[in-house]
């Protein structure tokens, strides 16, 4: 979604675009605020991912808001890849067991 009218959206749209992997999310990496997001970053980590650019969605209610309507997705956390939106943490845990997340993140590390 490109929503120039919306200046939230928009930036939420630059970030997305502007980083391959990028993760909405309750806190910080070091210090998760929900089990959601602790657990979404556990599977980063474990994909090999050491770096990525996080956005605290605690630090201002209308990211937090915008995000859901971003990717229509009511919860946080919420995973880009190359831009392309993919999911929660649940859907993180099950493509990391069927080895998709992993396969997915190594071509954006390489």
């Amino acid at each position: 979604m490109n929503d120039n009218n919306n200046p939230v959206l928009a930036l939420i749209d630059e970030q997305v675009k502007g980083h391959p992997v990028v993760l909405y999310m309750k806190g910080t990496p070091q210090f998760p605020q929900c089990g959601f997001s602790q657990r979404a970053c556990k599977l980063l980590r474990e994909c090999g991912v050491t770096s990525f650019y996080s956005v605290n969605v605690l630090e201002n209610p209308e990211v937090r808001e915008g995000v859901k309507v971003y990717a229509n997705w009511p919860t946080i956390p919420q995973l880009y890849v190359n831009g392309e939106f993919i999911g929660g943490s649940d859907i993180m845990m099950e493509m990391y067991q069927a080895g998709e997340l992993q396969a997915l993140l190594e071509s954006v590390q390489n």
